[in-house]
């Protein structure tokens, strides 16, 4: 039994209706969710069992969501208010994994859209996770050691009860790095007199994996190998732009330079860096991680580097997607690169826009980019090292082991290859050879169907 086209278009709008509809306000949910269902037509036109058992319709919906409130003393004794957010969206294949995120624009929305992603993500890395989101509102910027330590003993006062080392084992993410990591890691510990794998990004020295730190960047980066491997190009001599200036952003230029290609830009909150000799990574790892400074600083260590201000960027564009370059790697946060900006980017010859943050892209960017000839990575494929190396450390956990920096770097490195592999030639079975975005849903989203209809309703 087959179903046609009219069928399948309806039944996909329906859904994405009804989710609009229960999600009111959720933007962010909405376009992840139209990204995914709407690339998934070949796959229900071949399997119409997916429509009959209703799959669209549970996968949208997580198996659980809490929502709490997180209380916590500042420097000046006063109370603070923040909102806890935990998604655990979908366990068919695993258990819950997937990071925090502390943010100001953190909401049930982006939460959501998180998680969702995630299903997909984890289950391309061919491990045995699931997808799950998490994180608060809480701002760790500006704030002293003390503040967010009170903080993230609070908001673990809470979570503990809702994870475990086979139940749930959240990582880290925007404004979650390795202190406050340690921060909950040591208050799960002590509510539960547990010491295991419930965290991942945990320090070396109590249980961390190496590599664990640049995965997400160097994952990135051998994904974007494999996708020029396939039109036979290296990335050697390659010039990169790449947004942000976090783990994801300052380890995907470090691999890049290694592997001979010159990340030329970089940004962060207030503005746009660009050295047109290559970016030192030495001297950006000195200014964000150790300093936590801005990149402006950058420019009184290399004159010859430009630093422009967000205040003069033009008018919906994003000044980094402007300066030249072959392969883009939006490495920030979502939608960040957007239709003013692809048409930047194509104007000066990009070749590959290669996704390191979640969802990073316009929907309307990512058409316009795919309809003009440009190689696309699209996240839950390129920016999966991170969360395939957390899995990595607990592995390690539960043996009870520590594996070398260049035992990891080759397993994430196996990993991505696989990822690519598995979105490539899902794409060219159901006819759609080098669409990456087609056959990484279609790959992630039949493995966790498959595993949803055989354990039943």
């Amino acid at each position: 039994m087959t179903s046609n086209n009219n069928e399948v278009r309806q039944y996909i709008d329906k859904v994405l209706e009804d989710i609009k509809i229960k999600n009111p306000s959720e933007y962010e949910f909405h376009q992840a969710t139209k990204e995914v269902l709407s690339s998934l037509k070949p796959l229900l036109l071949k399997e119409p069992r997916y429509m009959q058992n209703s799959i669209l319709e549970r996968i949208v919906i997580p198996e659980r969501t809490i929502i709490f409130r997180v209380s916590w003393m500042d420097d000046n004794h006063k109370i603070q208010i923040n909102t806890g957010y935990r998604v655990q969206f979908n366990s068919s294949v695993g258990i819950y994994k997937g990071g925090l995120r502390f943010h100001p624009s953190v909401n049930l929305g982006i939460i959501k859209f998180l998680g969702f992603e995630q299903i997909f993500k984890n289950s391309l890395t061919g491990l045995s996770i699931g997808g799950a989101k998490g994180g608060s509102d809480f701002d760790p910027k500006g704030k002293s050691d003390g503040e967010i330590l009170r903080f993230c003993q609070s908001f673990m006062n809470e979570l503990y009860r809702h994870i475990g080392s086979t139940k749930d084992v959240p990582a880290g993410d925007i404004g979650v790095g390795g202190r406050e990591i340690a921060y909950l890691f040591g208050q799960y510990k002590k509510l539960t007199g547990l010491f295991d794998g419930v965290l991942t990004g945990k320090g070396l020295n109590y249980g961390g994996s190496m590599a664990r730190t640049e995965a997400t960047g160097y994952g990135s980066v051998y994904f974007a190998q494999n996708v020029l491997k396939s039109v036979n190009k290296e990335i050697k001599g390659m010039r990169c732009c790449v947004s942000g200036s976090g783990n994801v952003a300052l380890y995907t230029i470090q691999k890049l330079h290694t592997l001979g290609a010159v990340a030329v830009a970089c940004s962060d909150s207030k503005g746009t860096l660009y050295h047109e000799n290559g970016l030192d990574f030495e001297t950006l790892k000195e200014i964000k991680e150790v300093n936590h400074g801005d990149l402006k600083t950058y420019t009184e260590i290399f004159e010859d580097s430009i630093y422009t201000p967000k205040e003069h960027y033009a008018q919906d564009t994003h000044h980094i997607w402007s300066i030249p370059c072959d392969i883009a790697f939006p490495s920030a946060t979502q939608n960040e690169l957007n239709l003013h900006d692809a048409k930047n980017l194509i104007a000066n010859g990009v070749l590959l826009v290669n996704e390191g943050a979640n969802m990073p892209t316009t929907l309307e960017a990512t058409k316009y980019l795919i309809e003009n000839g440009v190689l696309f990575a699209p996240a839950k494929a390129a920016n999966a090292g991170g969360v395939a190396t957390s899995q990595l450390e607990m592995a390690q956990n539960s043996s009870m082991v520590s594996w070398s920096f260049e035992e990891v770097d080759k397993k994430l490195k196996d990993i991505m290859d696989g990822i690519f592999k598995r979105a490539y030639e899902t794409a060219k079975e159901f006819g759609c050879e080098g669409d990456l975005i087609m056959g990484t849903n279609i790959a992630g989203f039949k493995k966790v169907a498959d595993a949803m209809i055989r354990q039943g309703v």
